[in-house]
């Protein structure tokens, strides 16, 4: 049943994955339900960076944040109080019907926080992924905006799974509902990667030539702040490209800074850093590489639906289906064992299973249908 009124959605967001989401939902209800649902959205400045954020915005044609806190960088305690306390008087002041909270970062915990402390539904989109490892601050975000949420909508059947074994989807009551809707992510690479193969010039600005680099991410902070885990990655890396592999990795900016502090020596010329790239450029890197390196669950997740064989840098992943059909590998922080698996993984393509983990593409047009049809 449609509702009478306008349903009022606030959208927190503030990393890249989250903006790739959020256009996606976006484009969903505009096509459909302008009428009925008014969204709005809400940056709460966790990238700061014009190359991590604006830029971002520009490419997926997502409008202007109608609220941006402008948070920044700090420690993840400073971090999610300062988001908490901005959150909190935007929802006091729009007074919205629901919120919608995106993936596992401090911006997600805070929209969630906020919003159920006032008594506000949350639905949070890409519930039930678990790592099981507490000692990622994006575990224990995801374990609680799961526990506080009212819709979870969850993007493969383990997330289901995850859910009903911690009781989340058997507490009685109208809600919380759990849905699976498939993976919005996949739905952007559907409808972006056509788009960058036409407008992207990024393999000739780099002189790259297909399947004839490996693309590389680090970016998370059990990498970033443990100075011993990320000079074995870049030395790794080092040794790698001086065997003749070319490697690229454009340098997300809390790395910059890390890798100044190491001072480590002069890379080969063929593992070359640049800056931060667009989202278009970045999914014709990923498509064209022969293999990936990364930290990055969106970034393992991409080179999947791609067909490109990844190496996880991680001991963990919440995308545990990526390895369940052979296209990506865990890799511990060790010089030796990211090498072997170099050698051994990269380069190699299994034959990936016809099975669609992940859905067909129509995430986000599930999510605006579920959402025009609510009732609170």
């Amino acid at each position: 049943m449609i509702r009478d009124s306008k349903l009022k959605v606030i959208s927190v967001v503030g990393a890249r994955p989250q903006f790739i989401k959020a256009a996606m939902i976006s484009r969903a209800v505009q096509k459909k339900y302008s009428s009925g649902i008014q969204e709005k959205i809400l940056h709460t400045g966790q990238h700061y960076d014009w190359r991590m954020s604006g830029i971002f915005f520009k490419n997926l044609g997502l409008s202007k944040p109608d609220y941006n806190l402008g948070i920044g960088s700090h420690r993840h305690g400073k971090q999610t109080g300062l988001m908490l306390e901005a959150v909190e008087k935007i929802l006091i002041r729009g007074k919205p019907d629901l919120v919608l909270v995106y993936g596992d970062t401090n911006s997600t915990l805070s929209g969630a926080l906020a919003a159920s402390k006032l008594h506000i539904p949350v639905a949070h989109i890409e519930a039930g992924m678990r790592s099981f490892n507490k000692s990622m601050p994006e575990e224990m975000n995801r374990i609680v905006v799961d526990h506080v949420s009212d819709i979870l909508f969850c993007s493969s059947k383990t997330a289901v799974r995850n859910l009903y074994r911690e009781g989340i989807a058997s507490r009685g009551g109208s809600r919380p509902h759990v849905v699976r809707v498939g993976d919005v992510m996949l739905d952007a690479l559907k409808v972006f990667a056509q788009k960058a193969s036409l407008k992207s010039s990024v393999l000739r600005r780099f002189s790259l030539k297909r399947k004839d680099y490996f693309l590389a991410t680090i970016h998370r902070a059990e990498n970033t702040n443990d100075p011993e885990k990320l000079k074995i990655i870049f030395e790794s890396f080092n040794e790698i490209a001086q065997s003749g592999s070319k490697i690229i990795l454009p340098l997300h900016p809390r790395t910059r800074e890390c890798l100044r502090q190491l001072k480590l020596k002069k890379f080969s010329e063929h593992f070359r850093c640049v800056e931060p790239v667009s989202y278009l450029d970045m999914l014709m890197l990923e498509k064209n590489a022969a293999g990936i390196l990364t930290d990055s669950g969106g970034v393992q997740k991409e080179a999947y639906f791609f067909g490109v064989p990844a190496l996880t840098l991680r001991d963990e992943t919440e995308w545990v289906e990526t390895l369940e059909r052979g296209l990506n590998t865990l890799v511990p922080i060790e010089k030796r064992k990211i090498r072997n698996a170099f050698r051994n993984r990269l380069g190699t393509y299994p034959n990936l299973s016809p099975a669609r983990p992940y859905g067909d593409g129509k995430a986000a047009e599930r999510i605006s249908d579920y959402l025009a049809s609510i009732q609170f």
